[in-house]
């Protein structure tokens, strides 16, 4: 049985979700919140495997209670109107496994759910377009650093496999960082992966 957890502010949708939900013979809504503060708590409590959380929510937003699970087990769905690559790409930051949009046919709810149970990741496919038409801000070198980051080589050996001093490389890795508006490598890696800009 998938134990899931909703939280969503409008009450009459947070009724009408836990009803549909109840209705599939795989699933069962164990608890419901009305904000992502109570949502965080119901998780905590509850251990579900399925957060299904709004957007815009009072005391905490469904992107900042997902933020604030990542490392949990219960794996985060966010379902909403707002079809934003902002909010979207805070979603993927924040770990979400699904992103869904409220205008989507119910059936692709349970769907959905039951992909993500599976180890899958479901996104909109109208928020793929967005941030696949994203630019990569890389130039080729950079690029190729940053793949050979990802292969796990130290800055002494892309110096040796690109014929580069190990300053240059340096240079090209801090460049990166900037471009990409991210703290360190790691970020680096998985921005550029959510994004499909590995070869």
């Amino acid at each position: 049985m998938i134990r899931i957890v909703i939280a969503e502010d409008q009450r009459m949708l947070l009724g009408a979700l836990g009803s549909l939900l109840s209705l599939e013979d795989d699933m069962e809504v164990v608890g419901k919140a009305a904000n992502g503060e109570e949502a965080i708590s119901l998780v905590h409590e509850l251990k579900p495997d399925i957060c299904i959380m709004d957007i815009e929510m009072p005391e905490k937003t469904g992107l900042e209670a997902a933020e604030e699970l990542k490392g949990d087990d219960c794996k985060v769905i966010i379902l909403t109107t707002f079809a934003r690559s902002g909010y979207f790409q805070r979603a993927l930051k924040g770990g979400v496994k699904g992103y869904l949009l409220k205008d989507s046919p119910s059936e692709e709810l349970a769907n959905s759910i039951r992909l993500v149970m599976d180890g899958k990741r479901i996104y909109a496919p109208e928020l793929m377009d967005d941030v696949y038409s994203e630019e990569n801000p890389l130039t080729d070198r950079e690029k190729e650093v940053l793949e050979l980051v990802a292969d796990g080589k130290n800055t002494k050996e892309i110096a040796d496999e690109l014929c580069l001093k190990t300053g240059t490389v340096r240079n090209y890795i801090s460049t990166i960082l900037d471009k990409l508006e991210v703290k360190n490598r790691i970020e680096a890696i998985t921005q550029s992966k959510e994004k499909g800009w590995f070869k």
